[in-house]
This record gives C-alpha cells, sequence and structure tokens, in this order.
C-alpha cells in the first residue's frame, strides 16, 4: 500500500486535477518504482502542500522533519515498516543508531518529536539514544515532556572517527538537525553512516536547488498523465548578494516579482482563475517559517519599513539572509473549523506514512501558515484503506489524499535528484 486514504472533516473544491492523479494511478506506481530504484531516498522528509482548487503544489521540502508528534497514532505501525525497510537498504546489519537533535531544549514539542522518532526507531527493532551537541550537557540528562514521555540527552563521544554515548558505540548516526549553523567539526569525516548525509543540512542546502530538480520531476510526471506541469509546480526565481536592512539587492528580488507575476497572470486568464496572483519571498535556505513575506507588486520591495527589513535579514539561529527564493504564492483554499489549513505529508523511505493539516487562525489564505500560532490537526485514515471498493464510487477524500501522496512524493524524487546533483 504506497499511500494510506485519509479522512477527515474538510470542505474545498474537486479538483479535475485530483481525479487525473487519481485514475492513472497504476500508470503513476509503475513509474514511480522505476525511480525508487534509480535513486538513493532521504532517510526521511516532511513536504508543505498548498492546495488552491485549481494547482496542488509543493512549496517547502524538509529533509529533517520535526514534527512526528503530530501524526495521528494509530499510523505507528506505517513508520515502523518503512523505518525497516530504510535500514535494512542503508545500513542491513544496524542494531543501534545514535539520535542527534537540534540544540533548543527548551521547545518541548520539538523534544515530543525526537521522543516520537525514538519510540519508531524501537519498535522497529533497534537501540537508540540521543547525543546532543550541547556544550553544557555534561552527562546524560533527562526531560520529561508535557504528554507523559521523557527522553534523556547524552554528551556525544566522538572515538577513531565515530560518535557514540556513553558505552554506546551505534553503528549509524541519525540527523534530526538541519544544520543551519554550518556543519559542527565533530559531525565531520566519519567512518558511520550518516543519515540524512550532512550535505542535505542547510548549511550547504538551497531551495533554488530543489526547486530546480523538482522542475525535472513534474515536467516528466506531467508528460506521463499528459497534464500542464504548472498545475503541480510552482514558478521561482533566486536572487544572491541581498542585505535587507542596507537595501542591497532588491532590484533582483522587484524585478524576480514582477516577472513572475506576470507569467502567472497570463496562467490565471488560461484557466479562468479571479484571484490575484501573489508570490512569497523566503530565505534560500533554513526553516521555522522566518523570513518569509508576501507580495503582490515588486514595487513593495523597496517600500519595508525598518521592522519588516530586519525580520526579512535574519532566519534561525540569527543566521543572515544573503539569498532568497522568489515563488509563485499558492492560495490555501483548505480550512478546518473555518482557520486557513495547509497540508503537510510525512515519508520515511518512499512510504507515506502520515500527515497532518497546519492550521492558523491569524492568518489569510495567501501567508505562510508556518507562523507563532499556529496548530496542527492530524490526517486521519480511512477504515477500509488497505482494500478500498473500487466497485463502490471513490469520494472526494480518498482522492484527494491520494493526490497529496503522489505530488509529496514527486517532492521527495526531487530531493533525491537533488542530493545526488549536490553531492560533494
Amino acid at each position: 500500500m504506497p499511500v494510506p486514504h485519509l479522512s477527515t472533516a474538510l470542505h474545498g473544491p474537486i479538483l479535475d486535477l485530483e481525479n487525473r492523479i487519481y485514475s492513472a494511478k497504476p500508470l503513476i506506481e509503475h513509474w514511480l518504482r522505476g525511480k525508487w530504484r534509480e535513486y538513493g531516498v532521504p532517510f526521511y522528509c516532511s513536504v508543505d502542500l498548498r492546495n488552491s482548487g485549481f494547482k496542488l503544489a509543493p512549496v517547502d521540502t524538509n529533509l529533517f522533519p520535526g514534527g512526528f508528534n503530530n501524526l495521528n497514532p494509530e499510523f505507528i505501525p506505517l513508520c515502523v515498516q518503512a523505518v525497516m525497510t530504510a535500514v535494512e537498504k542503508i545500513c542491513p546489519d544496524a542494531h543501534s543508531v545514535l539520535l542527534i537533535p537540534e540544540n533548543h531544549t527548551r521547545n518541548t514539542f520539538y523534544l515530543q518529536n525526537i521522543a516520537s522518532i525514538q519510540t519508531i526507531m524501537q519498535h522497529a527493532g533497534l537501540y537508540v539514544r540521543i547525543g546532543t551537541l550541547l556544550p553544557e550537557i555534561k552527562t546524560a540528562t533527562i526531560f520529561n515532556l508535557p504528554d507523559g514521555q521523557s527522553i534523556t540527552l547524552e554528551p556525544i563521544i566522538r572515538k577513531n572517527n565515530k560518535l557514540g554515548v556513553e558505552d554506546f558505540d551505534p553503528c549509524a548516526v541519525l540527523l534530526n538537525n538541519d544544520l543551519s549553523n554550518g556543519i559542527p567539526e565533530i559531525l565531520q569525516n566519519l567512518d558511520q553512516a550518516i543519515l540524512p548525509p550532512l550535505h542535505a543540512g542547510w548549511a550547504t542546502r538551497r531551495k533554488s536547488e530543489h526547486f530546480k530538480a523538482y522542475n525535472t520531476i513534474a515536467d516528466e510526471f506531467a508528460r506521463l498523465i499528459d497534464i500542464d506541469p504548472w498545475l503541480i509546480n510552482p514558478y521561482f526565481a533566486s536572487c544572491g548578494k541581498i542585505n535587507f536592512r542596507e537595501k542591497k539587492g532588491e532590484d533582483c528580488v522587484a524585478n524576480s516579482t514582477n516577472k513572475i507575476l506576470g507569467v502567472i497572470r497570463e496562467k490565471y486568464r488560461e484557466y479562468s482563475v479571479k484571484e490575484d496572483p501573489f508570490v512569497i519571498v523566503k530565505a534560500d535556505s533554513g526553516t521555522y517559517g522566518m523570513g518569509i513575506m508576501t507580495v503582490k507588486d515588486g514595487a513593495e520591495v523597496y517600500q519595508l519599513n525598518r521592522k519588516q527589513r530586519n525580520k526579512m535579514a535574519v532566519v534561525k539561529e540569527g543566521m543572515s539572509v544573503t539569498n532568497v527564493l522568489v515563488q509563485e504564492g499558492v492560495y490555501t483554499f483548505e480550512n478546518i473549523n473555518q482557520a486557513v489549513a495547509e497540508p503537510v505529508i510525512y515519508m520515511i523511505d518512499h512510504f507515506v506514512v502520515g500527515g497532518f493539516y497546519r492550521v492558523h487562525t491569524g492568518r489569510g489564505i495567501d501567508e505562510n501558515l508556518n507562523a507563532p500560532g499556529m496548530h496542527f490537526v492530524p490526517l486521519s485514515f480511512e477504515p477500509d484503506c488497505l482494500l478500498p471498493n473500487y466497485a463502490k464510487q471513490q469520494g472526494l477524500m480518498p482522492n484527494r489524499y491520494y493526490a497529496y501522496g503522489v505530488v509529496a512524493r514527486l517532492a521527495l524524487l526531487a530531493a533525491a535528484l537533488e542530493l545526488q546533483q549536490t553531492i560533494h
């Protein structure tokens, strides 16, 4: 079962695109099976999708997903099976894994994610201990979590180009740290398998490289099922040598914005879309929804006030923004209890293992939802997902969620291609 069908109380327009994807299922699955043989798949991945009714596209792909605690707990068995497959491929004799998280220990939601990853991997038959890069943690330290679980963080020991913690010599290292700050020396030149590889981190990775790879995948997929690739692919451009505080590099951002708005307008006319086009300007690397703005006219780039400039100038851990992605904005017409929502799909190896809606009561349909005040609603699965009844008329939700799973896997495939192209 490549993609579970999901069910949730949700309203949205029925897509031609969803039905096209659903009816091409055997063709799509056959094509994807061939692709997974061709590329090394990232260990895990989450993809932010936007569904505007006429278009369904990925807007971000994260190779160090931090929300496993938001998945529906009923689907832990799917995660466990997927981990077993991933480990067999990468490290067949693996019995122990060192998990290295992000450095923020005050974010208990994030630590619940780490607890969930540890639990999944333990269920898959692995010994798992958690090693921290934080210098202030000198001995094994227990953190109690709001959901009743606890995790133990231990200082990492490096010996003979291998990482471990006290009395623990793991055969692989699993990173849940996106390396925004650079690759620490302790992680370099190791003799162990590191998952995902170091060049998947934001120290070297660029969103523009990912979407270039996605262009290639989306074009091939669109030919396969005979659709306009624009329906699954946002236009984008990248700009370098940016300094928002000093107003440097703004011309590139403004010109790229206007150019992309122009081609979106043409597409909107072609598809009789009544909305105003917009773009999202965001840092070309990094996560946490920082350094992002919605723009509807290139002139707005020159008119930012000091507060907006400061907000665009830095991302996570105070890293300066010098490169940006100017990306076609995709409206989201998903909503839950009248609040704007977007689906986030989680994958381990090449299997969809679940997902959730990111919901924000204070944001609009043309805004970034990855912002303080968001909450998460787990996607829940249809009870008959293992044996769907094809004689029965297919409802909206199975079509929609199958489409989500397909587009998310296209982004995963793009990440695999991107990592292959950027290996040093």
